[in-house]
């Protein structure tokens, strides 16, 4: 769940006539609508942003099945859902920013990978883990949901089964077993590229003006944090770590990152904070500005 620190902002900015509409995808454990989490953060950007148009993502009929969603549907059937979402939305036919908080982060970017119209401009990725995760030292989740997580992790995280019913597990990336997660996970292998590269993929990333990497530099939620700025664990072991720029999707340049950064089309950002504690000049600072311009 995002956090404010010192929230109540009035940010003092020149009115503009129209800015471009935002859609936002909430992390694991939230909901759409939760008026301490996502719902004050749609507030705020529609205060900001002039009345600019933003959507708050629900995956499912309900709150209820939007937070659960987040822990067992598959994720490449809740991008498939978005996508639907969005192309039947008026509003967002000429194009949206996108802001993602933890596991929505990459979900966005595998939205913009796989659904490119209508077009996404801005991606600002807030705690994503781009490169997964080997580590779920915190549960959000209500007891009966965060027992399930456990139970289904330890059946084995890249078994058909866990692979189908764990959202988790799809972004699992387990360094000491690198050819079980590249054949078997079904979603951050595939929009990583790690076996085979999907052309239209980085065309589609590529399409995006530019992308913020946020990372929080005392997370405790995410192992290893450096997945936030596309990091990890070099293969093999999980000590020591290696930067997007030592990885293989930047050298072989799957995913059109490289280009970019040397258009100047990315952007690496760090909060001196725990997972999703955002604080209120952060927004000042950084996200409003990006999403203005």
């Amino acid at each position: 769940m995002i956090t404010f620190l010192a929230f109540g902002l009035t940010l003092l900015v020149p009115y503009t006539a129209a800015h471009t509409p935002v859609v936002l995808w909430h992390g694991m454990g939230d909901s759409c609508c939760n008026p301490l989490s996502m719902g004050s953060v749609k507030k705020m950007l529609e205060k900001e942003l002039d009345g600019a148009y933003v959507l708050s993502l629900m995956i499912g009929d309900n709150i209820a099945s939007d937070t659960t969603n987040g822990f067992f549907m598959d994720v490449n059937q809740q991008i498939d859902f978005v996508c639907n979402t969005i192309k039947k939305d008026p509003n967002l036919q000429n194009g949206y920013n996108a802001l993602g908080f933890s596991q929505g982060g990459q979900f966005l970017r595998g939205l913009a990978q796989k659904c490119p119209q209508p077009p996404m401009k801005q991606l600002i990725s807030v705690g994503g883990q781009h490169q997964g995760v080997y580590g779920f030292p915190h549960c959000p989740g209500s007891w009966f949901v965060c027992k399930e997580v456990d139970r289904l992790l330890n059946l084995g995280a890249y078994t058909d089964y866990v692979q189908s019913h764990l959202v988790q597990a799809q972004y699992w990336h387990d360094p000491l077993n690198e050819d079980k997660y590249t054949k078997h996970s079904r979603f951050m292998a595939d929009v990583n590229q790690e076996v085979t590269v999907n052309t239209e993929y980085k065309q589609n990333l590529m399409r995006v003006s530019n992308i913020t990497f946020v990372m929080f530099n005392k997370d405790t939620m995410v192992v290893p944090k450096e997945s936030e700025w596309f990091g990890f664990y070099k293969p093999g072991q999980d000590k020591e770590l290696m930067s997007l720029q030592e990885s293989d999707i930047w050298k072989q340049d799957k995913l059109g990152l490289k280009e970019m950064d040397s258009q100047g089309r990315l952007s690496f950002l760090k909060i001196e904070a725990d997972h999703l504690r955002v604080p209120a000049a952060f927004w000042t600072d950084e996200i409003i500005p990006r999403l203005k311009a």
